[in-house]
């Protein structure tokens, strides 16, 4: 089944509203009032973060080159970073090393010395699903790891990265979501995604409606990969059928890292439904809203080139 624009758009338009929906409910008292000052554009539109930016830096990447280039890659998620965009002070880290010519390889454990499991790398891992999304499992999984690592080496983020990647090619194909949750446990064989992502299919297997305090004890709501990729894949499985403000409410009320959380359950979610079933007056207020979608475009068409090349 090839994925459509609709979806292509779905995805990205997702990923972003969800990220600026979720940035207002990011982290303390000090970080809040701080969105409330620098969270809108000038013209009044709701800004997103660097989970977007390092999404649209990888489908930037890819139309320039053609492929999926690592190094250049690197280059411009360095290029792309700015401190209000809300990066993590150990990606910033990386980021820096990288602007001043430190080769990704080795910059990428600057901040932590067996790499970052945060889920950095998951957050921007649906890209990759798209530009995958008609090929070989094993070309997805092996270029998902290598682009994870740029920032986040420890298995454990480049794992939570597959993971979403896979999910993402999964409901492109319109798979059900007992079979996108069970393609995306084939890329994972670590604990503690195994023992999540068995809770998480239990959960949509019996139709338990899960609750905020239950899904916060068994899967988590956290920066760490583990803590929060099983949970947006399960939310953005959960509430399909749903509207996205209705996803994207119930992740604002879970708290912990809502706007990662948000960006990734937005992406599965507008990959599976579409643009057209995003909410109009959010996407209005969305910054660089024509500047997505012109993009979304753009790299469906790319993908399309390649297949039928």
């Amino acid at each position: 089944m090839q994925a459509t624009l609709d979806q292509y758009r779905g995805c990205l338009l997702g990923l972003s509203l969800g990220d600026a929906l979720g940035a207002p409910f990011e982290g303390g008292i000090l970080e809040r009032l701080l969105w409330r000052v620098i969270g809108s554009t000038p013209k009044g539109e709701t800004r997103w973060t660097d989970d977007t930016q390092m999404s649209i830096d990888i489908i930037e990447s890819f139309l320039k080159m053609g492929r999926i280039d690592p190094d250049d890659i690197a280059i411009t998620f360095a290029k792309s970073y700015r401190w209000s965009r809300g990066y993590g002070p150990k990606a910033a880290k990386v980021l820096k090393r990288i602007a001043k010519g430190a080769n990704w390889r080795e910059a990428n454990r600057s901040g932590f010395a067996s790499g970052s499991f945060g889920n950095g790398a998951a957050m921007r891992a649906p890209m990759m699903g798209l530009i995958y999304a008609n090929q070989p499992k094993e070309h997805l999984e092996n270029s998902t790891s290598l682009i994870a690592s740029i920032t986040h080496a420890h298995p454990l983020g480049i794992e939570g990265a597959r993971l979403l990647a896979q999910a993402t090619v999964g409901v492109l194909k319109g798979l059900p979501s007992l079979e996108v949750i069970g393609e995306g446990a084939e890329a994972c064989s670590l604990e503690p995604f195994t023992s999540r992502l068995a809770i998480a299919r239990t959960w949509l297997q019996s139709g338990h409606e899960a609750t905020i305090h239950e899904v916060r004890r068994k899967l988590g709501n956290g920066i760490a990969a583990p803590a929060s990729c099983v949970t947006a894949l399960y939310l953005a499985l959960r509430f399909r059928e749903q509207s996205f403000p209705t996803t994207q409410h119930y992740i604002a009320q879970l708290g912990g890292d809502v706007d990662t959380i948000g960006a990734m359950a937005g992406a599965v979610w507008g990959a599976s439904n579409g643009f057209a079933k995003l909410p109009s007056d959010q996407l209005e207020r969305l910054e660089q809203r024509e500047k997505l979608l012109d993009l979304a475009t753009s790299l469906h068409r790319r993908v399309l080139e390649n297949q039928s090349g």
